[in-house]
């Protein structure tokens, strides 16, 4: 008899994303908010003596490499625990698409097995370990609206969305998010900072707050995606067309989304989207959610 824990992990978007100049560890500084949404994985994990053993709806994630694989690990390694655990992720957010759909597997694993494995780590060293594995993995872990410094890691909480529905169009192209921030098409924000921020984000968490958020809208990136993807910007003059205030990508892309007032205006958006996948999605305000405790043979 063993018992399983079936959690959801949601998908992100980012409303703004600032690229700052690299730091001297080599990375960059971003200013960037947060938003989950009810597009979710879930993440199945089951106790079992010795090893660490994964298994994935997509055969190729099904490895070592996959970053809830390396959660379950890591936690192994700083906690000295000696059991295991079969953990199994069915996607559903797409892979690769700037959603930290794989970010937020690893946040699944790391805050279900914190409970299964019975470790009682506190949330900021979960948030240590998270940063160890990726930028956005410490946010997944909490998820809803925040704004983000640092790497992405240093979370301020804000004001939860109102009256928002999302259009998120999905297209089968890659983007390398390395390549982004190397490319000459990104302009670096190297404006100065006070008490942390840079007067652009500071006036875009104003905006925030008077949930003017086609003001907030904002994404350093888009430029250099758009430049070599040039479909990006159809589906971004699409949904701007049909039902959406205001479209753009998330994070590296290829995500590009469009913001509305209603479901209504959203699914109108997504009839006139043809060539991609298509998901209406509204904001929620948690990372990860243990769905299920269980028994079973």
């Amino acid at each position: 008899m063993s018992h399983t824990l079936l959690a959801r992990s949601y998908a992100k978007i980012n409303l703004y994303l600032d690229v700052l100049p690299r730091r001297g560890d080599g990375f960059h500084d971003i200013e960037t908010i947060f938003q989950t949404v009810d597009l979710y994985d879930e993440v199945r994990l089951t106790p079992q003596d010795g090893a660490i053993s994964i298994s994935c709806n997509h055969s190729d994630l099904a490895t070592e490499s996959n970053l809830a694989w390396r959660a379950a690990d890591a936690l192994r390694k700083r906690t000295g625990y000696t059991g295991g655990a079969q953990i199994h992720v069915e996607k559903k957010i797409p892979v690769a698409a700037g959603l930290a759909g794989g970010s937020g597997n690893a946040a699944a694993a790391l805050v279900g097995l914190n409970r299964l494995w019975d470790l009682n780590l506190s949330d900021d060293v979960l948030s240590e370990i998270a940063l160890d594995l990726g930028s956005d993995v410490p946010y997944c872990l909490v998820g809803g609206p925040h704004a983000a410094t640092g790497r992405g890691e240093v979370l301020e909480p804000i004001a939860p969305m109102r009256d928002t529905w999302f259009c998120l169009v999905h297209p089968d192209i890659a983007i390398s998010t390395a390549a982004m921030y190397g490319s000459p098409a990104l302009k670096k924000n190297e404006h100065p900072r006070e008490n942390g921020k840079t007067k652009e984000f500071r006036d875009a968490l104003a905006y925030w707050d008077s949930a003017n958020y086609d003001a907030v809208m904002f994404n350093a990136m888009q430029p250099p995606a758009l430049a070599d993807h040039p479909v990006l910007a159809e589906f971004i003059d699409t949904l701007e067309a049909n039902g959406c205030s205001r479209a753009m990508m998330s994070g590296s892309g290829p995500t590009v989304f469009g913001i509305a007032e209603s479901r209504e205006d959203a699914e109108q958006a997504a009839k006139a989207i043809t060539g991609a996948r298509v998901t209406i999605a509204a904001p929620v305000n948690e990372g990860v959610v243990i769905e299920t405790k269980y028994s079973a043979s």
